[in-house]
């Protein structure tokens, strides 16, 4: 049975600890001979660094690109549709509707004067 082909954008990117540099699966290590789309799970442990020469294993990983949606993708549908909104989106909806609310109650304070 085949599985199916990984999608580099969901893929979990590695970041060095020494310098910062962070290693795209999207887009591999051409000068390395790391092709595009390959995982960071997968890239060889003699594999170092461009950036500083460190070795594979001073690598953290640090998750797929921003932008991807968190969490299982069947979950999407839950949430009165705000699961497929962004997180700048979600914390203007709390955000607005807690000044709302506050609004709302600063005007009771006003009409009892």
């Amino acid at each position: 049975m085949e599985q199916p082909p990984l999608d580099p954008q969901r893929l979990d990117r590695g970041e060095c600890n020494v310098c910062g540099y962070i290693y795209e699966p999207v887009d591999g290590d051409k000068a390395r001979g790391i092709a595009a789309g390959t995982p960071f799970e997968a890239v060889p442990e003699t594999w170092r660094c461009p950036s500083c020469n460190s070795p594979r294993v001073r690598f953290s990983r640090i998750g797929p690109r921003a932008g991807a949606q968190e969490g299982l993708e069947e979950n999407v549908k839950f949430g009165l549709g705000v699961n497929t909104l962004n997180p700048q989106v979600k914390n203007l909806l709390i955000f607005g509707a807690l000044g709302v609310g506050l609004l709302f109650l600063m005007s009771f304070y006003f009409v009892g004067q």
